[in-house]
């Protein structure tokens, strides 16, 4: 397989490290050539992108054959191999090595350009290069991110020899290689367009990552607009219910004309990159929303607590009766998972624009509420999960309201298959913007799909 060029080969690696989506994850691209691969995997899973910049440690008369690499926080790796084999004597290395540290220094200062890198500790680190060669470079990029505290490695690269695979094995915790072959020949000859990156497509590149992870996430930490002399309008919240506060994310575009609020049943849901990507469509589409857990970190260890729906669209009710008072706008509700259930038991006795269920199960909100729901109601499912359509559709039988059941080709009910939730995210926005205000007395029934 050949790639048109590193933003072909980014998009065609994104698609196997759909395994990634729900995790917390920072894509960590490898200047210069690696980050364009990184840019289009990161926008993919919906991840910030940071470098992970290091220096090839070259043989003075043949510079394409690297003897290790140096990389940020004094990583330095050496292949011993290749050092012994090229003969380089001690003064030599050592006068290569501090040539190559003052040139790293400089190009961390210029690719940085006064941007604090984003915090990895305790998170997925990605690392995405375009290829490897000896390996060295891929291995100090990895040992980059463990000492920036990473809590787990992943490297991921579309071409590489298949002998540097296992000791890379031993640095990260996982490694994809699309095309790991066995003779790799020159890197160039596996893409038509093997160019030369610029350090200014560099800095264009993490500029338009960092803008795209700001409207769907906020402000990252570290950020200028990240202060508390400018109150940002995507914030942490806690949300009075009961005994209890909720953990949620409120963000408000510029004059919503409604709120989401997005009920989820964990005590950390709200951080999941599907659940921000989804409400990020509904932002960009000028809608208000309020990513909720509606149960506590405590509360979830309790299994049988995500399915006491009564429990959680009493919680959903007062959250929402908490955002009209703070927006003063009308509420939509949207809900996965088990919260299907309570988003439709709340709407059955509230003035609620509409409701989407994402993969959810509405059949546990019982047949008498769900014939009380006025708010037009959809049901998006994964095609693939034919127990789940079937549960959606025996929902949508009791109901009297307008409603629509979509079946989602080729998502199961997360929506981890490529491209599903931003088919997903596009039906609820769709829907929720075509029902901004809903008619008095509107109850005629869709057919269901």
């Amino acid at each position: 397989m050949r790639y048109e060029n590193r933003a072909d080969a980014g998009r065609r690696l994104a698609r196997y490290l759909e395994f990634l989506r729900d995790e917390d994850v920072v894509v960590l691209g490898v200047p210069r050539g690696g980050v364009p691969v990184a840019f289009e995997v990161a926008r993919h899973l919906g991840a910030p992108l940071d470098l992970a910049v290091v220096r090839k440690l070259p043989v003075p008369w043949q510079p394409e054959l690297g003897f290790g690499a140096l990389g940020e926080h004094g990583v330095r790796v050496i292949d011993r191999a290749v050092l012994a084999e090229s003969g380089l004597d001690p003064a030599e290395r050592e006068t290569v090595e501090r040539t190559e540290r003052a040139e790293l220094e400089r190009r961390l200062s210029h690719l940085r350009d006064s941007r604090p890198p984003l915090p990895v500790a305790g998170r997925t680190a990605l690392v995405v290069d375009d290829s490897l060669s000896t390996g060295a470079a891929a291995e100090a990029a990895c040992r980059v991110a463990r000492t920036r505290g990473a809590a787990r490695v992943v490297l991921a690269v579309p071409v590489g020899p298949e002998m540097a695979l296992p000791h890379l094995r031993t640095v990260a915790d996982q490694v994809v290689c699309l095309q790991p072959l066995r003779h790799l020949g020159s890197v160039g000859a596996w893409y038509a367009d093997f160019g030369q990156v610029t350090d200014a497509e560099v800095a264009t590149l993490l500029a338009e990552a960092q803008r795209a992870t700001t409207t769907a996430t906020g402000p990252l930490p570290g950020s200028p607009s990240d202060t508390p002399s400018t109150p940002s309008p995507d914030r942490e919240v806690e949300v009075p219910a009961g005994p209890v506060r909720l953990s949620a994310r409120l963000a408000l575009p510029p004059t919503p004309p409604v709120a989401v609020a997005y009920a989820l049943g964990c005590g950390s849901s709200r951080h999941r990159p599907a659940h921000q990507r989804v409400a990020a469509a509904l932002r960009r589409a000028g809608l208000g929303t309020l990513l909720l857990d509606l149960l506590t970190e405590d509360e979830e260890r309790t299994p049988h607590n995500a399915f006491d729906i009564v429990l959680l669209a009493r919680r959903l009710r007062a959250a929402t009766d908490w955002l009209r008072r703070e927006t003063g706008l009308p509420v939509s509700h949207c809900g996965a998972g088990t919260c299907a259930g309570a988003v439709l038991e709340a709407a059955a006795e509230d003035d609620i624009r509409a409701v989407v269920c994402l993969g959810g199960r509405p059949d546990l909100a019982p047949p008498a509420a769900l014939a009380r729901v006025h708010a037009p109601c959809l049901f998006v499912v994964g095609a693939r999960d034919t127990r789940l359509l079937g549960l959606n559709r025996l929902a949508a039988d009791w109901m009297r309201c307008d409603h629509r059941v979509v079946p989602v080709p080729g998502a199961t009910d997360l929506f981890t298959e490529p491209d599903t939730v931003e088919t997903a995210a596009d039906l609820a926005r769709d829907w929720f913007t075509t029902h901004l205000a809903r008619p008095e007395g509107a109850s005629r029934p869709l057919t269901s799909g």
